[in-house]
């Protein structure tokens, strides 16, 4: 059984005769462990995608199953180890530190207040976004609001990672410690599904698929899958 299975998925939005078909017949598993990216134009359906992997929202037609679990309920990041959804969005409500922030996630869920202390500043150190304990998320730049939203997840104990274009608005020398840390996360047992619209992005992944109005092509499951070497930038090392 897979952790996460997407089974004969299909998503429309609006109504004939202006319908648009995001999605058809998407069938998808992704195992503990394994960093898979789904690469798209804009508006090929990758968002909804993803989107609906995580339980955020509900297929039309089809099935979405973690750890054979039927997800289509919504709200997959409700829980620990469940499906972690890294939104770089934050709310004014849950506090106006980035700390803050992933406490109030914590307590929300039952935690009592010195673990979400503790597992909310592991979680920004284990992101690499130690430094934005202190600071407002107004004041982020893109690579450290990726970070933060990653370390939202993992404070989370989530099993899955989906992330939507994590290097998007990401400075260029940032860009390939962002992957590096999502590769590592996967070498640890966490899956990771992302999308991204740049070839590049793929490097280092376990399987790179592609979409395109709405129809996703490549290897359906991590079977025979090769895995892409990680690209290195010429000249300076790169750290997660």
């Amino acid at each position: 059984m897979s952790l996460l299975e997407l089974e004969c998925v299909s998503k429309r939005y609006g109504r004939r005769p202006g319908e648009r078909v995001a999605l058809r017949d998407v069938s998808l598993q992704v195992e503990p462990g394994e960093l898979v990216a789904v690469l798209g134009r804009r508006r090929s359906g990758r968002s909804t995608l993803l989107r609906i992997a995580a339980g955020v929202e509900v297929p039309d037609e089809g099935i979405v199953r973690f750890a054979g679990n039927n997800l289509a309920c919504g709200g997959g990041d409700d829980g620990d180890g469940v499906v972690g959804y890294c939104q770089r969005s934050f709310r004014p409500g849950e506090g106006r530190l980035v700390l803050d922030q992933i406490i109030v996630r914590l307590l929300a869920r039952g935690a009592s207040p010195s673990s979400a202390a503790s597992r909310a500043h592991a979680a920004l150190v284990r992101a690499g976004a130690e430094r934005c304990v202190g600071l407002e998320p107004v004041d982020l730049d893109g690579a450290e609001a990726v970070r933060v939203a990653i370390a939202r997840a993992l404070a989370g104990n989530q099993r899955l990672l989906v992330i939507d274009e994590p290097t998007k608005g990401v400075d260029l020398l940032e860009r390939d410690s962002i992957l590096l840390l999502l590769r590592s996360l996967a070498n640890e047992g966490v899956a990771v599904l992302m999308s991204t619209g740049e070839t590049p992005c793929l490097s280092g992944v376990d399987r790179g698929l592609t979409i395109g109005d709405g129809e996703l092509h490549g290897r359906q499951s991590s079977e025979l899958a090769e895995v892409l070497p990680l690209r290195r930038a010429a000249g300076r090392r790169v750290s997660a």
